[in-house]
This record gives structure tokens, sequence and C-alpha cells, in this order.
């Protein structure tokens, strides 16, 4: 019901009704609230935290898969006359062809280039040490030199006391191991039928869940979904593409210049670079740390790799295969990282991103609705008046 002209005058109506930083204060002051209460009951979702802990890690897994495979399921389905059950069955099958030979060929491969690189990372370190002091040795650097022989005693130290608590530690450690294997077992068995389901019916979840609401708001809600969904899907597929493209850049790198593990720095590069912004720099300190510990020629060489490779990725492969799709300024994303990382550790770096995008979308949303309803913005009752304005030419003309 609209205010009488007597209530529009009050200045009650005016200080309070009709003021946007009361009304924002009021509803920041309602959040607060809400989220107090909610921590003061939060033993009601301890079992909601637990149900997570167990089935969190391969809906997530099946969730990457989903948006990867997914293109292709739904290309498969256009151009095939195959039902979408065979598609996703063929593709199952390749999958773990590939799975029988990573298990027959790369995994043991990998281990054999894990236990060597650390096997050798103390060797390395002498080997960097040596070439430190040859660069360092003189008068002409005293502070320099006390800082890197410093730094040598102390890493020296933490080797020798990393190794001998290891050591202890064993057989303590032994139900933790056990723990975990089992918990990654279970997540490898679950996640490929929850993938199953989400590429046969994830296309029609967004229309089940859109019949729960009111006919009003379902255009609304059912664009919400549409615009979340294609934010986490540019991320993903866009982020693990430039990965891999960034890992046969080191990969091809690595082996023109002759660096040893290159091919195992490249896979941790790749990996790294599932972080935005910062991986690939994460990435290069082992390489480069093992080139200088070889020779300052080698090192010279890994910074010219990752220089090619940083033009390559930021001025050819990202645009193209990542772009602009989430919008998100890089200091943003840099204080995203941040956070999640001191809150949830490496899985919010990972997960950091792709969750803020999906906030921003509801937020964004949130308040499109709110400044329709509320009629606290001038703007909007503005552009509504402007709309007959706009359209009586028209109706004169006919």
């Amino acid at each position: 019901m609209d205010a009488n002209p007597n209530q529009k005058n009050s200045w009650f109506y005016r200080w309070f009704l009709n003021n946007k930083t009361v009304t924002t204060l009021l509803v920041v002051l309602l959040l607060l609230i809400i989220i107090f209460m909610v921590s003061k009951v939060s033993f009601i979702f301890e079992p909601l935290k637990v149900i997570f802990a167990a089935v969190g890690t391969p809906i997530i897994i099946a969730g990457v898969f989903y948006y990867f495979l997914n293109p292709l399921v739904d290309m498969l389905d256009d151009k095939t006359k195959l039902k979408r059950t065979w598609i996703i069955a063929m593709i199952f099958i390749a999958l773990i062809g590939l799975l029988i030979w990573g298990l027959a060929v790369f995994i043991p491969w990998l281990g054999g280039q894990v236990r060597s690189f650390v096997e050798n990372v103390p060797n390395y370190w002498h080997s960097f040490t040596k070439v430190s002091d040859e660069i360092l040795k003189g008068n002409k650097y005293p502070q320099l030199n006390s800082i890197v022989n410093e730094l040598n005693d102390d890493l020296t130290h933490w080797f020798k006391s990393s190794s001998s608590d290891y050591a202890k530690k064993g057989f303590s450690s032994v139900s933790s191991l056990v723990g975990s294997i089992t918990k990654i077992g279970v997540s490898l068995v679950t996640f490929p039928v929850i993938l199953f389901y989400m590429l046969k019916d994830g296309h029609r979840l967004p229309k089940y869940l859109t019949h729960f609401f009111p006919k009003r708001a379902q255009s609304s809600f059912q664009q919400t979904l549409k615009d979340i969904n294609s934010q986490i899907s540019n991320y993903i597929r866009g982020q693990l593409s430039v990965a891999f493209a960034v890992m046969i850049m080191f990969g091809i790198g690595f082996t023109i210049i002759g660096l040893p593990y290159g091919l195992f720095l490249a896979l941790l590069a790749g990996l790294f670079n599932l972080i935005p912004y910062i991986g690939s720099f994460l990435a290069m300190l082992p390489a480069l740390g093992v080139a200088l510990s070889v020779s300052p020629m080698m090192f010279a060489q890994a910074v010219l790799v990752f220089a090619v490779e940083q033009i390559l990725e930021g001025h050819v492969i990202s645009p193209k295969l990542l772009g602009d799709s989430l919008e998100i300024y890089p200091v943003t994303v840099l204080v995203v990282l941040l956070s999640a990382g001191n809150l949830f550790g490496l899985p919010g770096v990972i997960l950091g991103i792709p969750g803020y995008a999906v906030l921003k979308v509801l937020v964004t949303k949130l308040y499109s609705w709110w400044r329709q309803v509320s009629g606290l913005f001038d703007d909007d009752d503005d552009a509504q008046t402007d709309q007959p304005t706009e359209a009586s030419p028209g109706k004169h003309s006919n």
C-alpha cells in the first residue's frame, strides 16, 4: 500500500523509511544478528559438517570433471543419434583406459622422479651454496655473504631435524596415513558414480530446482542459476586448459635447455598454475633452484624459459582460453586467495576464486532486486517514468 502525502512529508518517513543509509544499516544489523545467533547454535550444524567432510571431496572432484566433460557430452549428444547414457559410457571407457595407462606407466615414472628429486634436494642445496659462495666470495658483499651463510646453516639444521622428526613420528603417523588412504580410496570409488549421474541428468537440475519457487520468481532464479553455472564452467575449463598449456610449454623449454627433472618440474608448474596469478611464480622457485645448483648459465636459461612462458601465457594463451570471464580485478583475486588460503588452506586457495564468483553473482542479483522493490533509488523511478514518454511517439505515429 502506498503511503499517503501526509506520511511522506513526516520526519519519520524522510529520516527512516525513505533513507538509504538507515535502511542499509538496518539490513547489516539484521545480518549480524543472524550470524550471531547461528554462532550460538553452531552445534546444530555439526552433522552437516560431518556429512560434507564425507561426501564433499568426491562431489567437488565430480563437479570439476563435469564442467570439463559436459561440453563434449552435449556436442556428441547433438551430432550423433546415440543415447546420452551410451555417450557417457564410452567417455568413461576412454577415461578408464587413461587411468590404466597412468597406473602402469605414468605413476611409476612420477614416483621415481619424486623420490629421486627429494633424495637429491640436499645435494642441490649444497651445489647452490657452492655457487653462491663463488659469486659472493671476497669482501665486496660482506653483509649479503653473512645472510647467505646464516640461511645455509638454518636450512641445513632444518633438513637434519626434519629427517629425524619424520623417523621418530613414522610409527605414530601410520594410523593417520591409513585413514587418509581410506578416505582417498572412498573418494576415488564414489566420484565416478556421482559424475555419471551429473553428466546424465545435470541439465535437468535447474528446472527441477526452479519449480520450488513462485512462478513470478522462477525466471529470475533460473537466470541466476544460469549465470552461476556460466561463471564456474568458464573458470574451471579455462583454468585447466591454461594449466595444461603451461605444463606443455615448461616441458618443452626445460627439455631444450636440459634441466634435470625438467618434465617433473613442468608437471609441478602446471599444478601450481591452478592458483591464479601467483601459481607460475611459485612453480618456478624449485626450477630456478635446481638450475642455479647446476650452473649460472643453466639459471640464466631457466629464467629465459620463464620469461618466454609468461609472455605467451599473458598475451596469447590466457586471453584465448580464459579471457575475462569472471570480470574480477587482479587485486581482488589476490585478496581472495590470501583470505581463503588462511581460512581453509590449500582447498581455499583452489576453490576461493570460483566461490567468490558465485557469491558475486548472488550479491549482484540480490542488490538488483533490492533496487527494484525498495523504492529508495530515484534512478529506478526515473527509468520507469521515462518509459511511457519514449513509447508515446510510437503511438502517435501509428
